[in-house]
Parts: C-alpha cells; structure tokens; sequence
C-alpha cells in the first residue's frame, strides 16, 4: 500500500488527523523534499511529532529510480509525503501511475494547497484563474519565455496568473527577483503587467501579502521562503477592495 499524505503549506502541525494516524500506522515514511518544502520546520521535528523515522527523496530518486520504495510497498504500508497537495504535483501523478501499473494499491491523505491558500490570502476568485506556469531560474543565457506568454494569454482572456517560483537545494527564487525577470521578458514582447501581487510564507503565522506595481513589489520586504507570485488579471470590484484592505494596492 502507497499512500500520497499531503503536508499542508508551512510546518509539521499542517498535517490532518488522518494523515498524521496513517503515518503512525505506515511501515515506512518518506518526504519528497524537492518539488516543494515545508520552511517552518525540519525533518527532525516531523521525526518528533510523527514517531516515525523520515526518508529523505530527492529528484533522482522520485523521478529516476522510485523502485526503491514502491518495491517496498508490494508487502509493506509505504507513507509518501508531500508539502501541500499531493496531487498538484504532475510527478506524483505520474508516481501513482508507475505504481498501479505494479499492482500496487495506492491511497491520497489531501494537505492545505498553496493554490486555495493564494485565493484566501489574495482574495482572487479561483475560477478566475487560468493556467498556472513555473519560473525556473535562468541556466546560463537560456531563460524560458514559456512564463510571459502564459501570462500574456491570460491577461488576453481577462484571466488571473499564478506564477510558481524556483526551488533549488542552495536557494530560492524571491517575489522581487521574478518580477525583474517577468518585467524584462515583457518588455521583450512588448506588453505591460501593471499588477502584482506577491505572497510569502502562506500557512505560516505571519504571512506577507502586497500587490503593486513592479517598482512598488521591489520596495517591499518579503521575508523568508516560500514565495509565490501572481499576475492578474482584470479586477473584479471585490477583489481590488480585497488587495486594497489586506495587500496595499
């Protein structure tokens, strides 16, 4: 048995009854720690609260050899955990796939998703949204323009952008660096964004949440990770007010 236990978005006490009884009762317990983190605690913490010992996976071993651990759940309950959502991530899609195709039973335990926590913090309607991009860090001269035309074709269909930022082992893509970025590739395509709004550390006790104008994000102090970005759309009149109340628009 595999079972997909999400996380929640900030520390160890995110996780639901029911996910954290399922940990207890697993044989093994693994974190995939890449696609996304918990930043308000640490695996011995979850050690701690979990009364489990806690696996660290890693690309390589999710997406290149996840053998390893499915092989154990032929015989053995298998907890396999993630920050957030389990299934927001396409690699756990593709994870649960793999192990069905084994003859593996598998089950999903859902955590707090940074995609509902965006709406609640931002007051952007959720079915205002259109499709989502991720902006990776730019690999020497090669940045990918993949981001900007997203946004472009949503801001075409009146659409909301949720923009997730790169995560790297050594550091983390900052709200004030990828507005930098996005206002460069615009420039390049000759369009204008004339709203931001940034969100860090959702799910923790003090979040920061401000929108503005590129100038006016790159003024702000975000804090520590995670952050998160979108680009709206046109406004609703709620959702002004809202960004107007909590975000400093």
């Amino acid at each position: 048995m595999l079972t997909f236990i999400g996380l929640g978005l900030y520390d160890e006490t995110d996780i639901s009854i029911k996910g954290l009884d399922r940990i207890r009762r697993s044989d093994y317990v693994f974190l995939e720690c890449y696609t996304s983190v918990l930043t308000g605690t640490t695996p011995e913490q979850m050690t701690e609260l979990f009364g489990k010992e806690v696996g660290m996976l890693y690309r390589e071993d999710v997406e290149g050899h996840p053998e390893t651990f499915l092989e154990l759940a032929k015989e053995s309950d298998v907890a396999f955990l993630t920050a957030g959502d389990p299934m927001v991530s396409t690699t756990h899609i593709d994870l649960r796939i793999r192990a069905a195709a084994m003859g593996i039973r598998t089950e999903i335990i859902h955590g707090a998703s940074i995609v509902s926590a965006v709406c609640g913090l931002t007051g952007l309607q959720n079915y205002r949204f259109g499709k989502s991009c991720s902006l990776p860090f730019p690999y020497g001269k090669w940045a990918p323009t993949t981001p900007i035309e997203v946004i472009e074709q949503n801001i075409a269909d009146k659409l909301h952008t949720l923009v997730y930022l790169d995560i790297q082992p050594d550091r983390y893509m900052r709200i004030p660096e990828a507005v930098r970025m996005l206002e460069e590739m615009a420039a390049a395509r000759g369009i204008s964004i004339p709203v931001y709004v940034g969100v860090a550390r959702a799910g923790s006790g003090s979040p920061v949440v401000a929108a503005g104008t590129a100038a006016a994000l790159a003024g702000v102090d975000f804090g520590g990770p995670l952050h998160i970005l979108v680009v709206p759309g046109d406004l609703h009149l709620m959702e002004r007010e809202y960004l107007e109340t909590f975000a400093g628009l």
